[in-house]
């Protein structure tokens, strides 16, 4: 390989292992691995929701992603599958301030009304710790945020 060349994977090598956290209204188990030779990360999540009143049993969310290079548009793409049916495909659109602040915004979701975005920003605190929002926009509307987490290295992975 050549010492020059970009690793264009270097936004994300910060999040492979296993990590552990949540908010105040669930937990997160996750974990990011890189797969196929290298040539995608997959992540895969799962969120036990606390019951309310709305959703008396509580919820268990999972979903599945897998990033890839797309070599023609020189973008980090995120393609994300959850459990409800919806796919979301991502584009990176900050790549980090210091490397710092990781952003992807949806180019399309499928399974939902037209015009929907969606967004996930990942915030790097130190070398085991990272918070992640979910946004949500409806179609002519501004973002607004659907959960916050804040995940912990699991150590000895």
């Amino acid at each position: 390989m050549n010492k020059d060349k970009q690793d264009v994977w270097a936004p994300l090598r910060f999040f492979v292992g296993s990590w552990k956290g949540g908010s105040s209204k669930s937990k997160t188990e996750r974990d990011y691995e890189f797969i196929l030779e290298g040539k995608f990360l997959r992540v895969r999540n799962k969120s036990t929701f606390k019951p309310t009143e709305k959703n008396p049993k509580g919820e268990i969310h999972e979903d599945i992603g897998f990033f890839s290079y797309d070599n023609n548009r020189k973008v980090l793409v995120f393609r994300q599958f959850h459990v409800e049916g919806f796919v979301n495909q991502y584009v990176l659109k900050i790549p980090a301030d210091n490397g710092k602040t990781i952003e992807f915004v949806t180019e399309s979701i499928e399974n939902i009304p037209h015009g929907w975005r969606a967004r996930e920003t990942c915030i790097i605190l130190n070398d085991d710790e990272f918070t992640e929002t979910f946004e949500l926009a409806a179609p002519g509307k501004d973002f607004e945020i659907c959960a916050k987490n804040h995940l912990k290295r699991r150590k000895g992975w």
